[in-house]
């Protein structure tokens, strides 16, 4: 490329060159590192790519660039590219910010016409498109992961839709279901979180690109041009709100925050689950970790560790919240604090997505001791009081019938279902031989058979219409 002069006019070297044409000292160097944000925002530098080579198309398409001028600039973008993603660019601080270190490299490379770039847009509009772009890009990539844990759940609750466990309310043994019953509980979850996201991603899909500094811009630019070049499904109608609010930044962290949320509680299961007090799982070795000292110990560390970056993730969305709480219209030098906060969460939301979505496939149910768990603590009651509820006691008699059972049970060391009849007909002589088909936990759980149950069947055809679930909300998330 044919070498131009970099300038037309004299230059404060003394200041920034974006902005220091009415200073008249330069930056205190403190302040000038304490207020850069290039250390942090050049993770945008590819969609900053993205939106100056659509801006250029644009500019060139209305006739504020000419055709030369827009092949020139994305040349020489697509040349800042291929040294940003070699890692042979050199950032500098001085310059501030991702997008000043791209502009000044790109004025290097072609000359004056490099500085026509920024015409009809300001830093304000175009890091609030940098942050959308890059944060579409990255829901997209949570969206997959969050689909690939689905999947893994869902495939282990098919699996093990016969294999019954305890369920607990107040933590203390309740009725009893299934562990894939359990599994599509925290299916559920998820498949909310999934549907959240996707909204989500509709309110970031917006093009704040013309709206410039705050007021818009005098040039004659076609917004809509911009914003189906970079697949937004409009522009923002409003330039004071499309610079100045990062609300669809804080919406994404509060759906984080709900997620983590599900992933600790799941999280929280888990590790009880593997303790040898429950021996319910096994998680394979490459999830867990040793202790320097107990040669014996399998420490669950990749849920207890989800479990804490819960905190965190909470942590960055009351920060944002707060950042954005008291801010005048529009743009603020505060929202550079946006930033650090989104990218952490996007981290740490992929980086637990991606272990759960590993090993939540792998874990391996032990049946026996599930079962033997679920035949303690009289945990097919109800069925007992049901069964006499059929045979037309009042219920609350037949509460208080099953409760002097339970009671005689615990003095005698016995379930109900290892209860003579006579032992059981003490208590109402409607009891028949019929009750244990009831009392069995196979019989319990077969019971619920309707939509939502935990019956076997009804596990196997939830897990099926979970998969067509899932397949649907992935072909709109592809169409998205």
């Amino acid at each position: 490329m044919s070498s131009r002069p970099t300038s037309t006019g004299p230059t404060n070297t003394s200041t920034n060159q974006s902005w220091g044409g009415r200073f008249s000292e330069p930056t205190d160097a403190f302040v000038e590192r304490f207020t850069a944000s290039v250390d942090f925002d050049r993770r945008l530098a590819l969609h900053d790519l993205q939106g100056s080579v659509a801006h250029a198309t644009m500019l060139a398409r209305v006739g504020v660039l000419t055709d030369e001028e827009r092949d020139a600039i994305i040349e020489g973008l697509g040349e800042i590219r291929g040294e940003i993603e070699r890692g042979e660019f050199a950032w500098s601080v001085r310059l501030e910010d991702v997008h000043m270190n791209i502009e000044a490299r790109l004025t290097d490379k072609i000359g004056i016409t490099g500085k026509k770039l920024h015409t009809g847009r300001s830093r304000n509009d175009q890091v609030a498109t940098d942050i959308r772009l890059y944060l579409r890009d990255e829901i997209d990539v949570v969206g997959a992961e969050l689909a690939r844990l689905r999947e893994g759940l869902i495939m282990l609750a098919d699996r093990e839709a016969d294999t019954i466990m305890p369920g607990f309310t107040h933590l203390q043994t309740a009725q009893p279901v299934t562990f894939g019953h359990h599994l599509l509980a925290w299916q559920e979850m998820l498949a909310r979180d999934h549907e959240r996201l996707l909204d989500c991603r509709k309110r970031v899909n917006v093009l704040p690109l013309g709206a410039a500094a705050l007021a818009g811009t005098t040039y004659p630019i076609d917004r809509h041009v911009t914003a189906e070049l970079l697949g937004f499904e409009r522009p923002a109608e409003n330039s004071l709100d499309a610079v100045s609010d990062r609300d669809f930044a804080i919406e994404f962290t509060a759906f984080a925050s709900m997620l983590l949320m599900h992933l600790s509680r799941m999280s929280e299961e888990l590790v009880l689950w593997t303790s040898a007090q429950f021996a319910f799982i096994d998680l394979p070795d490459r999830f867990c970790t040793g202790s320097s000292i107990m040669p014996q110990k399998k420490n669950p560390d990749v849920p207890e560790l989800v479990r804490g970056k819960t905190g965190r993730v909470y942590g960055h969305l009351m920060g944002l919240l707060t950042l954005m709480k008291s801010q005048p219209l529009a743009y603020n030098k505060d929202n550079q604090e946006d930033k650090e906060p989104l990218f952490d969460t996007l981290d740490t939301v992929k980086g637990c997505l991606r272990a759960f979505a590993d090993m939540v496939p792998a874990i391996e149910a032990k049946a026996g001791n599930m079962q033997e768990a679920a035949r303690q603590g009289f945990s097919t009651a109800t069925d007992l009081a049901d069964y006499l509820v059929r045979k037309g006691v009042a219920f609350r008699d037949a509460h208080e019938i099953v409760g002097q059972s339970v009671a005689f049970g615990i003095k005698e060391s016995k379930d109900l279902s290892e209860m003579s009849l006579a032992e059981l007909r003490q208590f109402s002589d409607v009891i028949d031989e019929d009750v244990f088909a009831v009392l069995t936990l196979e019989g319990s759980v077969a019971t619920r058979n309707h939509i939502g149950g935990t019956a076997p069947d009804q596990v196997r055809a939830a897990a099926q219409r979970a998969r067509d679930a899932l397949a649907a909300l992935s072909s709109r998330e592809g169409q998205g």
